[in-house]
């Protein structure tokens, strides 16, 4: 993927009595994702941030004391679902989109009602109760395997 081009933008990190600003600099890509910026080794060393992922906190030293930038479990639980469900919608569209040349061609049956089943394949009428054939039968695929 290429960048559409770069911006420097001002970080801060910390509460007004202790902070850290510094200008990254961000490269822009065409890319739909549910993260607006990602913060990287490039931010992590101009900050000269120490991060553990086991406890999910970033640390760095600012003007009069340590600057810790926390998370929790749930949250870090719930942006993977998030991400997750908007790869898996993205993956669908896109085979939506993709199949959609295809369905176009089809004109709708006016025939057809909603709901109106109507098998693919060969069928096979069993009876429901063998002693009368002429009774009430199921529809089941002329082409199951007997196993």
């Amino acid at each position: 993927m290429r960048p559409l081009g770069c911006i420097d933008h001002p970080i801060c990190f910390g509460t007004p009595s202790n902070y850290r600003k510094e200008v990254l600099t961000f490269e822009m890509v065409r890319f739909g994702g549910t993260y607006h910026a990602i913060l990287g080794w490039p931010c992590y060393a101009k900050f000269m941030v120490v991060p553990n992922y086991t406890y999910l906190k970033l640390k760095m030293s600012g003007p009069s004391n340590i600057i810790t930038i926390e998370s929790t479990y749930e949250h870090a639980y719930d942006c993977d679902i998030e991400c997750i469900e908007y790869a898996e919608a993205l993956a669908e569209a896109k085979t939506l989109i993709a199949n959609l040349g295809q369905f176009s061609g089809e004109a709708p049956d006016s025939k057809r009602r909603a709901g109106m089943f109507e098998p693919t394949e060969a069928i096979k009428l069993v009876p429901v109760n063998p002693a009368y054939p002429d009774d009430r039968a199921l529809r089941i695929s002329a082409t199951l395997d007997i196993k």
